[in-house]
């Protein structure tokens, strides 16, 4: 009989179906020695987010097959340990999709209409009703900052409420976008216009902070600000102080940087209304997410294909041997692609030359539109998913392949579209190295080794590297290397500076008032 550990709390639904055909074990709030002595003896592992299945718990785990998590995030799990000792992990991603989107809306009009604030002082025994007058949310703006699966549903229903919508999100094809009769611009547009703002967005590096001091600044005063996606997408000290300065209305936050939490500035303030991390909290939405994963791991132990696949399928040894170099590379260069690219994205194009091209290349694809979605997708891109993920956002995504390359044994080739233009980035590598080889129709020879890279493209002349060195240097920032490429001599040129820090964007315009200076992009890889 396969044997199932339940570590965590999920619906009885999800333990129903999984005792149909399996034994099942819930045993809750296991300290991590306590999991690990025990974990030897289960087949399946199902957590939510409270558990975590370290490197460790999987070593121990000799009999694991299949780790399922109720619910979309898996950063309580270690996907690569996972997948090197080919267990497969499963998750919801859609089961909380609408509670989280209606929560953001219940926000909405508890800011609208200062329903807390009333609550509570009537309970007090006050009755100040003036005091408490709110606004309608037809017809006002709503802003809504990353356009994935929750965010579209905000959107269905702000339409419902005759809201006029707007959104931020370069990774969504303005063909969807006006499906769903939403207006795409720019993020410092949005700021400016919006009457409401819910963001949506997953929490990595570009997103950290994505509302700061700054931000806040291009801001109406009397914007509100709902927040369900992740702590740390908002400057908490800067949103604050910008109520306090009365440069923004109000604000709405279910999620924290740091988790449980009970004591915060954020509680100070009237005007800021805060949720205990509900988004997800619905008997529907718990129900929906322990089934599904329960499901999931059913059909697996029967051999069928699972829905939500987080992992990608183990690659054969000898196929691995030739694309392990490159899935980093096509990771990193379509992360580049991403980063250079403006406009809203409609296609994408991934060639293969040489050696490479006589692969299946499905992983390949899968590491390629992980690094250009992943700066925004909250969805973990893998062979299963990747089609579905890029439809869902109205982009479409062409393979091509040819056997041989005129410099290079292999070579991959991302060319991504937009609605102001074409983006092209190409790499290869040799001895273990990624090497980025051409960016549009410039050709020249680079490692990225991470960190921080300016690319301008400018007109070849005199003076010009050191005019753009100067402004680096005043900033004191270090450059460690730079790479240039150029079309004809005295022609159009591109120049990358290997950056130890980043530049701020004052000194970027600096850049871009030098004549001649056609584009100035930092980029972080």
């Amino acid at each position: 009989m396969i044997r199932v550990l339940v570590a965590d709390n999920i619906s009885n639904d999800g333990i129903d179906i999984l005792r149909r055909s399996t034994e099942v074990d819930v045993k809750l709030k296991l300290k991590p020695a306590e999991l690990i002595s025990i974990i030897g003896d289960y087949d399946a592992l199902l957590v939510r987010s409270q558990t975590k299945v370290t490197t460790e718990v999987i070593s121990a785990g000799t009999k694991l097959q299949i780790i399922g998590r109720a619910g979309v995030g898996v950063d309580n799990i270690d996907i690569e340990e996972a997948t090197r000792r080919g267990i497969v992990v499963v998750n919801a991603p859609s089961g909380n999709t609408i509670s989280a989107a209606e929560h953001s809306i219940a926000l909405m009009f508890a800011l609208a209409r200062n329903i807390p604030q009333a609550n509570a002082s009537l309970k007090a025994g006050e009755w100040r009703r003036r005091e408490f007058t709110g606004n309608e949310v037809r017809n006002k703006t709503l802003g809504i900052i990353g356009l994935g699966s929750v965010g579209a549903e905000v959107a269905k229903r702000a339409r419902g409420l005759e809201m006029k919508l707007i959104a931020y999100d370069p990774l969504i094809s303005i063909d969807r976008a006006s499906k769903l009769q939403v207006e795409l611009m720019p993020l410092e547009q949005l700021l400016r216009e919006a009457d409401f703002i819910t963001l949506h967005v997953p929490l990595i590096e570009s997103t950290r902070g994505l509302i700061g001091d700054k931000e806040l600044k291009l801001v109406k005063p009397t914007v509100r600000i709902i927040n369900c996606a992740r702590g740390g997408l908002i400057d908490e000290s800067a949103l604050i102080k910008a109520i306090k300065e009365k440069r923004v209305g109000g604000a709405a936050i279910d999620v924290f940087p740091k988790e449980p939490i009970t004591e915060s500035a954020l509680f100070d303030s009237d005007n800021i209304i805060v949720t205990p991390h509900l988004g997800a909290s619905t008997t529907e939405a718990q129900t929906l997410v322990a089934t599904d994963v329960a499901t999931q791991i059913v059909d697996f132990f029967k051999g069928q294909p699972v829905k939500h696949p987080v992992n990608a399928p183990l690659i054969s040894t000898e196929t691995l041997a030739i694309l392990k170099p490159f899935l980093n590379a096509a990771s990193v260069i379509g992360r580049l692609a991403s980063q250079l690219t403006e406009g809203q994205m409609s296609s994408i194009q991934i060639k293969y030359e040489g050696e490479l091209a006589n692969y299946d290349t499905n992983s390949l694809k899968a590491a390629a539109l992980e690094g250009i979605l992943g700066e925004i997708s909250d969805e973990r891109i893998n062979v299963v998913n990747a089609n579905l993920v890029t439809a869902r956002r109205g982009i479409s995504v062409v393979e091509q392949k040819e056997a041989t390359c005129k410099n290079y044994s292999s070579l991959i080739t991302i060319e991504l579209t937009t609605s102001t233009g074409v983006t092209t980035v190409a790499g290869t590598v040799m001895r273990d190295e990624l090497h980025i080889v051409r960016v549009n129709s410039y050709w020249f020879d680079m490692v990225p080794t991470g960190g921080y890279f300016l690319f301008s493209d400018h007109r070849d002349c005199p003076g010009l590297i050191s005019a753009v060195s100067k402004v680096t240097g005043d900033a004191d920032v270090n450059i460690s290397s730079m790479h240039v490429g150029r079309l004809k001599p005295r022609g159009q040129a591109l120049m990358i500076l290997v950056l130890d820090e980043p530049l701020l964007e004052e000194q970027l315009k600096q850049i871009l008032a030098i004549p001649d200076v056609y584009s100035a992009k930092l980029v972080k890889l």
